[in-house]
């Protein structure tokens, strides 16, 4: 039996948007804030990335996501490029900041703690726990990154800008948030805004497999499920939720998902890398979510 229209739409709609907003205005506010101890001689920028500032947040997983980078200085991916683009890079910028990330990190954690206390720093963000009109949000320090196409001097270099951070253990984690969400926000426009709405369906139905151990959770995060539709064609979305759900199905199973690009349009979606899916919890979502189609009851 197919999963009923009403089912499907009611899986569609928005989480939690005004203790969100609620949430992110004040952090923003105090992040942002010109007595804080790393404004000083310092550039930064604060912004949305994740679910929220994406608008695909569903009931389960509000919380807000917050980038605070460092601008100041820039990490870099030069070295993937030929000798003479990183000799000319090295003469374009030669010496190292004085002030980097880890310094910036700490500044960012002591100065949260004098306003909401209990701040955790976690494997990969700052963790400030919600409170009655506060939602829980992660704070993500981090750095602005260049992953460059072409340097040949300031005047004749082509990158894209996004953002780097370090695990516990040293790995690099390169991502693309401002060009994730503006990819999706034109995959919307371009379905006739079918996408969001169907991304929240596909993220239910996953809550809905976990909860009844139909998939194991951590197998589908949301970042991943938005990559994956973004991939999907925009004639799959559209009359319907049980339409939407059918086509973008057999389309993303049927397609050679190896050539599949993240959300951001620059990483690749399934490679095996720090910031890619892994192709068998692929599998298994699609695999989970065509048997919750073909077997409601």
């Amino acid at each position: 039996m197919a999963i009923p229209e009403a089912q499907l739409q009611t899986w569609s709609h928005q989480g939690s948007v005004t203790q969100s907003r609620n949430t992110y205005q004040s952090v923003k506010g105090i992040l942002d804030d010109g007595r804080a101890p790393y404004r000083h001689g310092k550039e930064f920028d604060s912004f949305l990335q994740g679910s929220y500032g994406n608008d695909t947040n569903v009931y389960r997983d509000s919380d807000v996501d917050v980038v605070m980078r460092l601008d100041s200085t820039f990490y870099h991916d030069v070295p993937t490029l030929q000798r003479e683009q990183q000799d000319a890079f090295q003469r374009a910028y030669p010496g190292t900041a004085a002030y980097g990330l880890p310094e910036f990190k700490a500044e960012v954690l002591g100065w949260l703690r004098t306003h909401y206390g209990n701040v955790r720093a976690g494997r990969k963000a700052l963790f400030i726990p919600g409170n009655g009109t506060r939602r829980d949000c992660d704070v993500l320090v981090c750095a602005k990154f260049r992953y460059y196409y072409r340097f040949h001097s300031e005047l004749d270099q082509r990158y894209d800008e996004g953002i780097c951070f370090f695990l516990p253990d040293g790995t690099q984690i390169v991502n693309f948030p401002k060009q994730h969400s503006a990819n999706c926000t034109t995959k919307h426009q371009n379905t006739g805004e079918w996408f969001k709405p169907v991304v929240r369906m596909y993220k239910n139905m996953r809550n809905y497999a976990v909860d009844h151990h139909m998939l194991r959770d951590g197998v589908a995060p949301s970042y991943f499920i938005e990559g994956l539709l973004w991939n999907a064609t925009n004639e799959s979305f559209g009359r319907s939720f049980q339409a939407s759900l059918t086509t973008t199905l057999r389309n993303l199973a049927s397609a050679d998902r190896s050539t599949f690009r993240c959300a951001n349009g620059i990483h690749p979606l399934l490679s095996g890398s720090a910031t890619s899916w892994n192709a068998t919890d692929c599998n298994a979502f699609l695999t989970t979510m065509l048997h919750l189609w073909d077997n409601w009851q």
